[in-house]
């Protein structure tokens, strides 16, 4: 049977969805080490080097070091692992996934008037998975919360009337009008009416309280297992423009364009309630699909210093997003109304676009060539994420939440160092980097990663392979209001890259 998609345009600040939180600043915020299997394998410390079409992103200057054109493809195999504690108890989760993450080229063009000033000009263009959203977590125990704080925080002064049936409604249109009409809380309060998770404390239409049907027990403890399942990608697309200057100077400049898709799938299965409750359980999944795009530029030089030293600064602009959410729920407890199943993932509630700027980066860089032998290089990056901003900013729910993400996150240092030692045509590479918490708190610890690789040179083309693995440990809170526990997570993420270059 063909699938009804019910679509709900939500108008107004007051609709908005609850999933426009500092969470978006920090998923689209963050760009993991991705790219060509050189630019991994040295843990991206290419500011100050160049001649890698990854390091467009450090550098756009990189670009006019190359001496020909090139082409480069890389694939990579990515794998997750995380290590869930919830309340004492210990839950993993293992998922891995592949994609053709890069693909790119530059031309270069030589000036044949030796005695001129600009030696040679590059056009670049490069396609890089700049973030891969592939992740998963379990918790799993006993919580001190019941989900009815969810709903019960949402339908707190919400008049009953508000929430009611019509005659000509079927309960899937009355979900999504009570949508459009009241917003997203109201919505709420009415999924977990119907959904038999909370009661009026009377019958009246201007009823305004609510009663829970959860009984915790004497221990004050229930069961939860809460999966979420993350997929998608950041797409980042960069058309560069880059010069040599004299002997010794390059600078460039580069346009960035963003694709983004983004799928969360969350599950909660409650139970185990106290002796003599009416509910047995509840279940509630939801279904949030973001689309949209992006745009920044960078602007970057880099400057020989002698024979053997050079350096780098770097510009990036803000990030701009502009979004849309889409959000799809169901509900089930052993009180439901019989006809809340028609509440699945067909209704779907599309809210308005909404944007987040992600603060500008500054990236300082120096490297020591070692003639042909090899390399050493290091990268220092900053960006204050304190400045981040969900917009409109005029919707007093995005100018609350501008407020509390000034006060929690901070600026952020990013260090990154790498090294190339070449034997005749093979080259070895290593790196680490370490990035600091956007956090004053510590809902996100530190990143420490890690990084191989090696290449042989054909002459005409090169094969790269690189291992890059990074450990961070965070935590999840489970719902934005009401069941507000955390799961602390250990994650752990390895790639594996392979490219193929070709010189033109």
């Amino acid at each position: 049977m063909k699938k009804i998609l019910v679509i709900l345009i939500i108008f107004g600040a007051a609709a908005q969805s609850q999933a426009q939180t500092i969470n978006d600043v920090l998923r689209y915020g963050s760009e993991n080490l991705q790219g060509t299997a050189r630019y991994q394998s040295m843990s991206g410390a290419f500011g100050a080097l160049g001649g890698d079409l990854s390091a467009l992103n450090t550098n756009p200057a990189g670009s006019a070091v190359f001496t020909n054109g090139s082409l480069t493809i890389s694939g990579t195999s990515y794998n997750t692992k995380n290590k869930t504690n919830y309340f004492g108890t210990q839950t993993s989760t293992d998922i891995s996934d592949f994609d053709l993450n890069q693909l790119g080229g530059v031309l270069v063009f030589h000036n044949t008037n030796r005695n001129a000033g600009w030696q040679k000009f590059s056009l670049a263009f490069n396609f890089e998975r700049a973030n891969n959203f592939e992740n998963e977590f379990l918790a799993a125990g006993r919580g001190n919360t019941s989900i009815d704080q969810y709903f019960l925080n949402f339908a707190q002064g919400v008049p009953l009337g508000d929430l009611a049936i019509f005659s000509d409604e079927n309960i899937e249109d009355a979900y999504l009008n009570i949508g459009s009409s009241y917003g997203f809380g109201t919505q709420q309060a009415f999924l977990g009416y119907y959904g038999g998770v909370i009661d009026p404390l009377s019958s009246g239409d201007n009823n305004s309280d609510y009663v829970s049907n959860v009984n915790m027990g004497s221990n004050g403890t229930v069961n939860h297992r809460f999966l979420q399942s993350t997929s998608g990608y950041n797409n980042k697309f960069t058309v560069n423009f880059a010069g040599q200057y004299l002997e010794d100077f390059y600078v460039g400049a580069s346009l960035n364009f963003h694709d983004v898709q983004y799928e969360k799938y969350t599950q909660l299965d409650e139970d185990g309630y106290g002796s003599g409750n009416n509910l047995d359980y509840v279940n509630f999944d939801n279904l949030l699909r973001t689309d949209g795009n992006g745009f920044s530029f960078s602007l970057g030089g880099i400057a020989r210093v002698g024979e053997m030293v050079r350096v780098g600064l770097t510009y990036q602009s803000p990030t701009w997003y502009r979004l849309t959410d889409e959000l799809s729920q169901r509900i089930g407890s052993g009180l439901e109304d019989n006809r809340v199943g028609y509440i699945n993932f067909n209704q779907v509630n599309v809210f308005p676009d909404h944007k987040i700027q992600i603060p500008s980066k500054y990236t300082g860089s120096m490297a020591v060539v070692f003639g042909k032998q090899g390399l050493l290089s290091v990268d220092y990056s900053y960006q204050d994420m304190s400045n981040a901003k969900l917009k409109p900013e005029s919707n007093p729910d995005f100018s609350a939440e501008n407020d509390y993400i000034s006060d929690v996150l901070k600026a952020v240092s990013t260090v990154r160092v790498g090294g190339e030692y070449r034997i005749q045509r093979f080259s070895l590479r290593a790196g680490y980097r370490y990035e600091q918490s956007p956090y004053d708190n510590d809902m996100i610890g530190d990143l420490n990663g890690y990084s191989f690789g090696l290449g042989y040179d054909f002459g005409s083309a090169r094969l790269d392979a690189a291992f890059n693995q990074f450990m961070r440990d965070y935590k999840s809170q489970l719902y934005e209001t009401g069941l507000t526990s955390t799961a602390d997570i250990d994650s752990r993420n390895t790639n594996v890259t392979l490219s193929l270059t070709f010189n033109l």
